[in-house]
């Protein structure tokens, strides 16, 4: 082991080489960079399905990440544990002088990295962290009142106002940059509990930008029969596409793709100063709603069962690709909460377990959205029809009919509930919870 101390990049949800703000600081501490990534224990230890699409995903990029870095003579460093743990191993072994990680605003990570941050102060290491899967984060853009925003269009507003070019900087990664190493054992799925169903990268969604659908994706993104969104969801939420390269284009080609890029950024600020919101609602009223206990419901919900096309056909498509349109995820999450009167955590946890590129801030401020307890959120008396949704966003009934074949048939179930007393119902426990306070 050589005399000269490491930088160490632990790699979390950033998992790429390039346009790297956290490598670029590992270069500028002088020090040679060793790679680093763990395979998170009490994380893992939460996923039911052995065959679990992310952990895949994340199998296979690294793998990637390996291979890169061993043509540059350096290795990656994969373990399996809790992380304090793995990181006394790695500084029994190892001469660290300085580590680096991309913020993560979730509130297990926030824990997370107090607590190796505080493992590492003991040994005199400094642990910092680098903005690097956001363009703003935590407090970046606030009201002129110096508050966080409430509402999307004013935060948005600011959001580009106060974008600059440095905001935007490729983070480019100098060669020679990586520690020289022998190439360290990398774990098999099996060995972490999991099971292999994909041949690679290929088989999931392609990290390319696609110029063309970026470019109509005001024209195409609320047909979900189309291929009309990027799905580029899983390379952000994994850091194997760098927002700043996406957000350059999406000024370039298309407004509206932008936009939603920023309401990405907007949750995350929400979950950064709401810790809190992944159990609770945001608007305090709505805690007090009085929701159904109806096992049999959220199951026919789940399989897609509902009797309710727009609602199955999404429901199937999640449940058997991972992936679900952006409009008909609205479109079920609003029948779950409104017509089924289910509590939004629920159907939140139901998709956190299911979406390939689940991110929590989106997620919990989609959910928080869809049952109008979060900020900017649709207000209590706003329920979806999804007849009307579906007649509106496939017509021709050509995404309906590829996820549910039997539609049109005996076989496909009659209506778990009745919309207009389902309506009468949502509104009469909304308004009593939190009408009078004027949420």
């Amino acid at each position: 082991m050589e005399s000269k101390s490491l930088h160490i990049h632990w790699f979390r949800r950033d998992l790429r080489l390039k346009d790297h703000r956290g490598l670029l600081l590992g270069s500028r501490s002088g020090r040679p960079v060793l790679s680093l990534f763990i395979f998170d224990r009490t994380i893992l230890e939460q996923l039911d399905d052995p065959a679990d699409r992310r952990v895949q995903f994340i199998w296979h990029q690294l793998n990637h990440m390996r291979e890169q870095l061993e043509s540059a003579g350096s290795a990656l460093l994969v373990f399996h544990g809790h992380p304090s743990e793995v990181w006394k191993q790695v500084l029994e072994r190892y001469p660290v002088g300085s580590v680096s990680v991309v913020r993560d605003y979730e509130p297990y990570a926030r824990k997370r990295d107090r607590k190796v941050g505080e493992l590492l102060n003991q040994y005199g290491i400094q642990l910092t962290g680098v903005k690097d899967q956001v363009i703003f984060e935590k407090s970046d853009v606030l009201s002129q009142a110096g508050e966080p925003y409430k509402v999307f269009t004013p935060y948005s507003k600011q959001w580009k106002q106060s974008l600059n070019s440095r905001d935007m900087a490729e983070a480019t990664v100098p060669d020679g940059l990586f520690y020289r190493v022998e190439p360290a054992p990398f774990p098999s799925l099996e060995s972490l509990g999991f099971r292999r169903e994909t041949s690679g990268l290929a088989d999931f969604p392609s990290s390319e930008i696609p110029e063309k659908i970026i470019r109509s994706y005001d024209q195409t993104r609320e047909v979900p029969a189309l291929e009309g969104t990027t799905r580029l969801g899983v390379h952000l939420r994994f850091g194997t596409l760098s927002i700043r390269t996406l957000v350059r284009y999406a000024l370039r080609w298309n407004d509206i793709f932008l936009k939603e890029l920023i309401w990405r950024e907007f949750y995350q600020m929400v979950l950064w100063h709401h810790p809190e919101s992944p159990d609770r609602a945001i608007k305090p009223a709505y805690d007090r709603i009085e929701w159904e206990e109806n096992p049999d419901h959220f199951l026919a919900w789940c399989e897609g069962r509902t009797g309710y096309p727009m609602v199955d056909a999404g429901m199937r498509e999640l449940n058997q690709t991972g992936f679900m349109h952006n409009r008909v995820r609205m479109i079920t999450a609003s029948f779950l909460t409104k017509h089924l009167m289910t509590d939004w955590r629920k159907g939140e946890r139901y998709f956190a377990a299911r979406l390939l590129d689940y991110e929590m801030a989106s997620n919990v401020g989609g959910w928080q959205w869809a049952a109008g307890s979060g900020h900017d959120a649709a207000p209590w008396f706003r329920i979806f029809n999804p007849t009307l949704q579906q007649k509106r966003y496939d017509p021709e009934g050509h995404y309906i009919r590829t996820w549910i074949p039997e539609f049109g048939t005996s076989a496909y179930p009659e209506p778990i509930v009745e919309h207009k007393l389902a309506r009468k119902r949502a509104l009469s426990r909304y308004k009593k919870a939190v009408a009078e306070t004027g949420s």
